[in-house]
């Protein structure tokens, strides 16, 4: 497959087809992955926030690990850095914010009490780790110590998920509504969907940037995390036309997550991970952003992300990537 799609984008004709054909199949994808989703969730009587941040999100992240993996195995260590924090302030503020302009995101009492104070706690603990260096540590940047602890903090975080899913299976009424057989089919198509259409998007638009000469910084933070952030985009967008907000909030939580406490994690623990230049920008960008949403629903009757919040989250990624382009 790898060898026809490079063949294909070696021309700029089949170039652009490829991209499109991506972002019909990521359309398609995110659309068999919501109603699966929502169908699992009624027929087991687990809330949609739970499948958003367990399914869908373990399913949307795949790119990312992809990518990581892929990275780490040919070394290049700033890719897998700038993957993960670009996909999470993509997630964090382009994602949500256009979730909320479509449709205001209402929260659950989990949510504003865990699984949104863990996205800020992730965002902090790689923050410290890049910030300190531990005696032991040649260089700053993630080492093996701060991905063990990712890690730890990713088994809390399933621990606390499939408890809620528990007690939500104990109080909600199942609703068998499609066959469990066309449930599984329309989810793992949904999933192959977005990641093979994720594939091709990100494989043409790189191709395309660096025959435009832009630099590996930029095509890492820009182009690579849009592009395996594609997935979460489709998924949460067609959910929130859907009316289907629990989902797509719950989406976004599981992504960051799994991305920082799983994806990092593991990377770190396989592979240390030194910083790069304009680390710290990046690293306190994803956990004010954590920290924003935790603060706009708690500071509200409804505790929901309203479409003012939605449009706040796009302008402030907008200034971070002017200054971030400007100074690479």
């Amino acid at each position: 497959m790898y060898q026809l799609l490079e063949t294909l984008l070696a021309n700029t004709t089949t170039l652009v087809l490829v991209i499109v054909f991506g972002f019909v199949l990521l359309m398609l994808g995110a659309d068999w992955l919501v109603d699966g989703a929502s169908a699992l969730a009624k027929r087991f009587g687990v809330s949609n926030l739970v499948i958003g941040m367990t399914v869908v999100a373990f399913g949307t992240s795949m790119p990312e690990f992809v990518v990581n993996m892929l990275s780490l195995s040919e070394g290049q260590t700033d890719l897998a850095l700038t993957n993960i924090l670009g996909s999470n302030l993509i997630n964090i503020y382009v994602i949500l914010g256009l979730t909320a302009l479509i449709c205001p995101i209402a929260s659950q009492p989990s949510s504003r009490t865990f699984e949104i104070p863990m996205m800020v706690l992730g965002g902090v603990i790689v923050l410290v780790a890049v910030a300190v260096t531990l005696p032991f540590e040649m260089t700053p940047g993630m080492s093996r110590v701060s991905g063990i602890v990712l890690l730890l903090f990713l088994c809390l975080f399933m621990y606390h998920t499939a408890k809620s899913a528990n007690a939500d299976t104990a109080e909600t009424e199942v609703s068998p509504s499609m066959p469990l057989w066309k449930v599984l089919v329309l989810i793992i198509a949904g999933i192959l969907g977005l990641v093979v259409g994720g594939e091709m998007v990100v494989r043409g638009a790189v191709k395309a940037a660096y025959e435009l000469g832009v630099s590996d910084a930029v095509v890492g933070l820009t182009i690579v995390a849009l592009g395996t952030s594609l997935p979460e985009m489709a998924t949460s967008v067609v959910a929130a036309f859907k009316k289907n907000c629990d989902l797509a909030l719950g989406n976004i939580i599981g992504s960051v997550s799994f991305n920082v406490f799983f994806i990092l994690g593991a990377s770190a623990a396989i592979m240390p991970l030194p910083a790069y230049d304009g680390i710290m920008v990046d690293c306190v960008m994803v956990t004010l952003g954590a920290l924003l949403i935790w603060i706009a629903i708690l500071t509200n009757r409804r505790h929901e992300l309203k479409r003012w919040h939605g449009a706040i989250l796009l302008a402030l990624y907008a200034v971070y990537l002017t200054y971030r382009l400007m100074n690479s």
